[in-house]
This record gives structure tokens, C-alpha cells and sequence, in this order.
């Protein structure tokens, strides 16, 4: 369905963009492939890496409607990765937060209505369910502008969906190459914030695999969730470093020992597929759709009231082995 279309990324020189780019460059024959962010920089560095004449790097911020309108021209599909991700900087810089993550969520709705973009994804995390911090309110209330931008587009034909997942392993600023940055510096011990701690995880390329399937699976309104392992911060900590021990500090400012991708509240709304859960809009629709079936014909069942998705009662619990294969 990428064939001869225009996509664009929103924050696209991040992990994920770069690795989504690769997929559609390398199995697709895209019109465009779009860089919407903000530094030039990290542009310049991903146009050596992906020159492809199929390849338009945009200079702009989500915080910018204007601008986004007039990236969004000619677009057919959106994926919204820009975003403000780190827990404690959230938490310090909570207007900037605010500012990228709910603001520029509602440009991002309004340049795909006015410019008729026909299928917008935004993507999300296991940390907007119940939220406890900053970063995952702000993300929550993103999701649910997304998931009721289906019901205010009126006669326009755009369509969105959210896709939520847990943590990206090898992602900038995520915890293995933390990690490993410590053992290369010879660090004699890694700090673990709590022993219970646990954590979902997802490969970029299964990530991005997930997202481009999401296209082709939505309906408008729904949030995705793939069925992914989850692990024990501190048996991660030994597959990345089996030599060396471990020191607990304590629990970072808005972090939980345990994610949540499906909240039990919302267990009514939940449907399971053979490889990932939708959590259909809890209001409802203008024109109503059913998400027992995808657009793929995947068929769905409801899950039991009660059910939560949770990374310490997911039964794929990843032993130290399967964390070092993965990593």
C-alpha cells in the first residue's frame, strides 16, 4: 500500500524513523519519504546514510501548525513519532512536554484535516495507560485527541489510530546502550532502580514491522497493541553485563515498577488478535465501526473483564538468555 505514495515521519531522524525508512526504501517504491523535525544536524547525518532521490528532509516543529500544513501537502500517509520521551525531563520540563506532546498531537490532527491526508498513526507507549508521570499524561491525552479526531473530521476522508508499545531496545536513551556505555567506561557495578522492576520490550524492527501493518489493518479510532515479552530490569542487566553486579538506587521521579499496555478499565473495550490487542474509542462514533474485524479480515475476541496486559504478569517473561539473543 506504500507503492507510488508520500509518507512522512514526524521526528523522523530518530531510532525509529531511520529504521522505518530503511523498510520502506527497501520493500517498497515510495513517491516521497519525508523527514519532518527539528534538527539539522541529525538531518544532515541521515541524508549520508539515506540518500535515495525519493528522500525530502523538512526542518520544522510539531509545535508549528503552519509549518506542519505545509509539509503535510501531497501527503498520503503520517506516522507522528516526534515526541518529548524522557521520563525525568518531563517531570523538570513539564510545559515543554505539554508543548510537543499535546500541542503539537492537535497540529498534527489539524494539518492532516486540512491538507487531507488520507491515514495518520500516531505512535505511543505503555507508559500513557494509568499513567503516574508527566510523559505518559501528556501521551494519554494524546492518544485520546488522536483517537477523537476520527469522530471531528466530518466530511474529511482522514483516519487515525494510535500504535502503543513498551520499550525499544537499543533506542537513543534507552537502558541497554546505557548500559554497555558504563561497561565499556569500566564501571564495576550497573545501577538497577528497583530488583522487582520489569519492563515490555519490542526490537525497532519489529516496531516498525507493527506500525507499517497498522496501515493496513485500521479502521480509524483504535489503539494497537502488539503481544511482546517483557523481563526483569536486573536480568537484563546481567545478559548486558554477566560479570558485573548490581547496585539499587531507588525508583526514578514518575516511574513504575510495572507497565501496563491494556488497563484493566478498559478490558470492555479490549479485543485480542493472534498477535496483538486493539482497544476500541470508549466514546462512540458518528458513524459507527466494529472492531471485532480489521480491514485485513483478522478476526478479534473480546477479553475477559478484568484483563490487563500488565509486564509483570506477562506470561512471555524473558529468561537472561533470551535477553542476550535479543539485544
Amino acid at each position: 500500500m506504500f507503492n507510488q505514495k508520500t509518507i512522512l515521519i514526524t521526528g523522523g531522524t530518530g531510532s525509529f524513523g531511520r529504521d522505518c525508512v530503511k523498510a520502506l526504501l527497501d520493500r517498497y517504491k515510495p513517491k516521497k519519504v519525508i523527514i519532518f523535525s527539528r534538527d539539522e544536524l541529525k538531518q544532515y547525518e541521515m541524508a549520508q546514510q539515506f540518500g535515495s532521490p525519493v528522500m525530502r528532509y523538512f526542518i520544522g516543529d510539531v509545535r508549528d501548525v503552519q509549518r506542519l500544513i505545509q509539509a503535510f501537502n501531497g501527503v498520503d500517509y503520517v506516522i507522528h513519532a516526534a515526541a518529548l520521551k524522557q521520563v525525568p525531563v518531563a517531570e523538570y520540563n513539564p510545559m515543554e512536554c505539554v508543548k510537543t506532546n499535546i500541542n503539537g498531537a492537535e497540529n498534527v490532527i489539524r494539518a492532516a484535516l486540512d491538507t487531507g491526508v488520507k491515514r495518520v498513526i500516531a505512535l505511543s507507549t505503555d507508559k500513557a495507560a494509568n499513567p503516574v508521570n508527566l510523559y505518559g499524561a501528556t501521551k494519554l491525552v494524546s492518544d485520546k485527541l488522536f483517537v477523537a479526531a476520527n469522530n471531528i473530521a466530518g466530511g474529511h476522508a482522514t483516519r487515525f489510530a494510535v500504535v502503543r508499545y513498551g520499550n525499544v531496545l537499543g533506542s537513543r536513551g534507552s537502558v541497554v546502550p546505557f548500559f554497555r556505555k558504563l561497561v565499556a567506561e569500566g564501571a564495576h557495578t550497573l545501577p538497577i532502580t528497583d530488583a522487582t522492576m520489569t519492563r515490555f520490550w519490542i526490537t525497532l524492527s519489529q516496531g516498525v514491522e507493527f506500525v507499517l501493518k497498522a496501515f493496513q489493518r485500521m479502521q480509524g479510532g483504535e489503539v494497537f497493541v502488539p503481544k511482546i515479552p517483557s523481563s526483569k530490569i536486573i536480568d537484563l542487566a546481567k545478559a548486558v553485563a554477566p560479570g558485573l553486579s548490581q547496585t539499587i538506587i531507588g525508583i526514578r521521579p514518575g516511574e513504575k515498577l510495572h507497565e501496563t499496555m491494556c488497563p484493566a478499565d478498559d478490558s470492555h473495550l479490549t479485543w485480542e488478535f493472534d498477535d496483538h490487542y486493539v482497544i476500541q474509542p470508549a466514546i462512540t462514533f458518528v458513524e459507527p465501526v466494529s472492531y471485532a474485524v480489521n480491514k485485513l479480515g483478522e478476526k478479534g475476541n473480546k477479553v475477559e473483564k478484568g484483563f490487563e496486559y500488565n509486564s509483570g504478569t506477562n506470561p512471555n517473561l524473558l529468561t537472561v538468555e533470551e535477553i542476550r539473543e535479543m539485544i
